[in-house]
């Protein structure tokens, strides 16, 4: 291999994904998450293409109890895995999936839908204040948002109206249990942050997968 060949393949790994939206890791990249909070990015966010990774009219649970090993607002990858089974149907559908020849897709934690809603945002409505604060973003995010930031994506096939790949202007679940009864969720036409009862039906779900830095 040639000098300037493994100078480029050396490049191309350090830096992965450039474009918020671009096709990255079986999906498109959403962008990168701090596990540790600290604005240190350890691992790209990749989100499943609409056509096999999102689904609708799932309930988060079949019952209002509690679900150990659900409370992370970061750990997807483990909220999900707890979530494994039919009691647990939205997870349960993430959990299934192999695309792209990745088979380790999940239902994202709180933070990381988080992520998704302010790099991947599909409409130009203004947002909800009173959520948005999220220090596993990268970079860190220490308040709310405001009515105008995040802004309409700029990623075109993420753009509401049109853009194939875009996310539902609905609420979204995420895999972060909020007491016995409730889950959190995310509303992708403002923002808004909120939780509903488990047993809720009328909710969206899309999985992701992470791919270190």
């Amino acid at each position: 291999m040639t000098g300037i060949m493994q100078a480029v393949i050396t490049s191309f790994i350090s830096t992965g994904p450039t474009t918020i939206g671009q096709a990255f890791g079986g999906g498109f990249w959403a962008g990168q998450i701090s596990t540790a909070g600290n604005g240190i990015a350890d691992y790209n966010l990749v989100i499943a293409p609409v056509a096999s990774g999102q689904n609708y009219n799932l309930q988060w649970k079949t019952s209002n109890t509690s679900t150990p090993g659900t409370s992370s607002v970061i750990d997807g990858p483990t909220n999900s895995a707890n979530m494994n089974n039919a009691t647990h149907p939205a997870a349960q559908f993430c959990e299934g999936l192999t695309i792209g020849g990745f088979s380790d897709w999940y239902m994202p934690a709180k933070n990381e839908l988080e992520v998704c809603y302010y790099n991947l945002k599909p409409a130009s409505t203004t947002n909800n204040t009173s959520s948005g604060t999220n220090t596993n973003a990268v970079p860190s995010r220490g308040s709310n948002y405001t009515s105008g930031t995040p802004a309409q994506t700029s990623a075109t096939d993420f753009k509401y109206p049109g853009g194939t790949e875009r996310f539902i202007t609905y609420w979204h679940w995420s895999s972060t249990e909020a007491s016995a009864t409730y889950a959190w969720n995310q509303y992708f036409l403002s923002g808004n942050q909120v939780y509903d009862p488990k047993t809720s039906y009328g909710l969206w779900v899309r999985a992701v997968r992470r791919v270190a830095v």
